[in-house]
């Protein structure tokens, strides 16, 4: 062992979590000195993002399938008690965006816009897009990222398999695990992606025109800091009785940062495997809990439309009551988990909350207009916070699972049981 290794071997013996740290200030310091040279090293952020999403889809469908065929009489999973925090935390979020706008209402400049895309008429047509996507063609499914088709499929097979001989079983296992190492080896190159990330943003877009809507994105940040800080911690402590903040900063620290740079939860489904993983949750939970979340734990995205609706109908003068902004939360919430199921996501639903208040669609697709100005922050902060909740809310219902039927409770921030047979893990600060 070299008693005095080099401050490149130092590098690479530090955490994952440091040398992604170096990666963001080396990409900014490059994108400042040398702007040119930014944009030569994008390739290596594109190429991140591109391995981490072509290895999502079959991780997912591979583990699904692998975790329900072999899973063992009398096993069960927490999936339950995790839709349940999804769902109430994106329906917590809409409701805190709709009182920060309230008390910190926004008026924007509005811009023209020459954006083509028709938004959703309805909720319907939201849900009636996401009810299609469950019955999509496995192979078009792995082929466009679609989880929901992946998730379905992937548990038919799991199911059809699970009275089969050992023999497949363990090939299917061996499958498995071939493709979870594939995905180590594309997330210790995490740090290197990240830089590419964010020389080539820096580089490439700066901070110039988010000044004029430095005031909406101080709503928006402020509603999703407050969820990520607050609300999240509540809902935790609620579930587990025990302190949340030790695995709040964990999950922020090692799926937020890199879903934030990354700004895409399918990209990010490998990172919060392995945190789970890190954590000793469940196998048969996460590989189900992580994907659907990324389908329809949308706290964030919730946050978006809530808050750029209001800002649309303060900025026309229409006045509204407490009747309406909770319906706005519903829709909003309801939206959001269906908002993989429209192109462009979040944004393109901002309409159809819009006509909750009866403002014209043309001033709606404006608002639309101004939220991809903005969406080098905004989409960034949405990913990370919707990301980082998945592994957040999956290991809150298995620590709470877990105590409730096996070993005593013991402090969260210290000591959590999810494995099958009680494994206790340390979770640092």
């Amino acid at each position: 062992m070299n008693p005095n290794p080099t401050i490149f071997q130092r590098f690479l013996n530090s955490s994952l979590v440091v040398q992604i740290v170096i990666g963001i200030i080396a990409g900014i310091l490059v994108a400042s000195i040398s702007p040119s040279s930014a944009n030569a090293i994008s390739f290596l952020g594109a190429l991140f993002v591109g391995a981490l999403k072509a290895v999502a889809p079959i991780l997912v469908f591979v583990l699904v399938a692998s975790s329900i065929a072999n899973q063992k009489k009398g096993s069960h999973t927490n999936l339950k008690p995790i839709i349940n925090l999804y769902l109430i935390g994106t329906l917590l979020a809409a409701s805190t965006a709709v009182i920060i706008s309230y008390f910190f209402p926004t008026t924007l400049v509005l811009v023209a816009t020459d954006i083509q895309a028709a938004p959703p008429e309805g909720i319907i047509e939201v849900l009636n897009t996401l009810l299609f996507k469950l019955v999509d063609n496995p192979v078009n499914a792995l082929v466009t990222g679609n989880f929901i088709g992946i998730l379905a499929w992937a548990v038919g097979l799991g199911l059809a398999l699970h009275h089969a001989n050992d023999t497949t079983k363990n090939v299917l296992h061996d499958v498995s695990n071939g493709v979870t190492k594939i995905v180590h080896l594309v997330i210790r190159f995490a740090p290197v992606g990240i830089f590419g990330l964010v020389a080539s943003t820096f580089a490439a877009t700066g901070f110039d025109a988010l000044l004029g809507y430095s005031h909406l994105l101080a709503v928006l940040l402020g509603c999703m800091i407050f969820i990520a800080l607050v609300v999240n911690p509540a809902i935790v402590y609620v579930k587990t009785k025990s302190n949340p903040y030790p695995l709040i900063f964990k999950c922020l620290r090692e799926s937020g940062v890199t879903a934030f740079f990354t700004r895409s939860s399918a990209a990010n489904i490998p990172v919060n495997m392995e945190l789970c993983e890190k954590l000793n949750l469940h196998e048969d939970t996460y590989s189900v809990s992580i994907p659907l979340g990324a389908t329809i734990n949308m706290a964030g995205a919730s946050i978006t439309i809530t808050v750029l609706t209001l800002a649309a109908v303060h900025t026309l003068g229409i006045e509204f009551d407490i009747a309406t902004a909770i319906l706005l939360s519903v829709v909003a919430a309801v939206s959001a988990c269906g908002a993989s199921g429209v192109a462009g996501g979040s944004l393109l639903l901002i309409p159809l909350a819009c006509s909750l208040f009866g403002v014209p669609n043309e001033i709606a697709m404006q608002v639309v207009a101004i939220g991809f100005i903005i969406g080098v922050v905004q989409d960034s902060a949405e990913t990370a916070l919707n990301s980082s909740t998945d592994v957040i809310f999956t290991a809150a219902a298995c620590y709470a699972e877990e105590t409730a039927n096996g070993p005593a409770a013991i402090e969260l921030g210290e000591t959590i049981y999810c494995a099958e047979e009680a494994q206790p893990i340390k979770i640092e600060s």
